[in-house]
This record gives structure tokens, C-alpha cells and sequence, in this order.
């Protein structure tokens, strides 16, 4: 066994992160100096999500303008659809 003396006090008084795991329960991880959380729940420089949700705006596919424009082509498809079966 070694003689090193383990001084674990301060590290465990620290005061711990509080942010919620996936399993519901506080997360155990002690938090970043003049924080609230750790270092993986958005204690750290730069973490966390992106501002303005830049995430969500990958292709555009479901703004409403490309929806409108699908109505509009839907539409015009049932249209010629009908104009068709009607020259039958």
C-alpha cells in the first residue's frame, strides 16, 4: 500500500453540476469553477446549442413556402390527372 496521503475533501464539497441525465436523475460531475454545471452539460467555453437554432435550418424543406409550392404542384398534377381521363 502506498503512504500517499489522499486529500479527496475539497473534491468532494465542490458543488455538483445539477443538470438532469438521460436516466432522470443529477449528474454527479462537479461544476466548472463560477458555474452551475460541469463541463459536459454547458459549464466549458463554446458548449452548448448554437444560437438562432441553426440545427433546424439544414435543407428547408418544410418552410412554408416550399410546402405552398408542393400544394400548388399537387394540384396542378390532379388537375392534368382529370383533364386526361376526361379525353379517354
Amino acid at each position: 500500500m502506498s503512504d500517499h496521503i489522499r486529500n479527496t475533501g475539497p473534491m468532494l464539497a465542490s458543488p455538483r453540476c445539477g443538470a438532469n441525465t438521460r436516466t432522470s436523475g443529477a449528474c454527479r460531475s462537479p461544476a466548472v469553477h463560477g458555474k452551475k454545471r460541469c463541463r459536459m452539460h454547458g459549464g466549458a467555453q463554446g458548449s452548448g446549442a448554437p444560437r438562432a437554432n441553426r440545427n433546424a435550418r439544414k435543407h428547408g424543406l418544410f418552410t412554408g413556402d416550399a410546402i405552398a409550392e408542393r400544394r400548388q404542384i399537387r394540384a396542378l398534377l390532379g388537375e392534368a390527372r382529370k383533364l386526361l381521363e376526361g379525353m379517354k
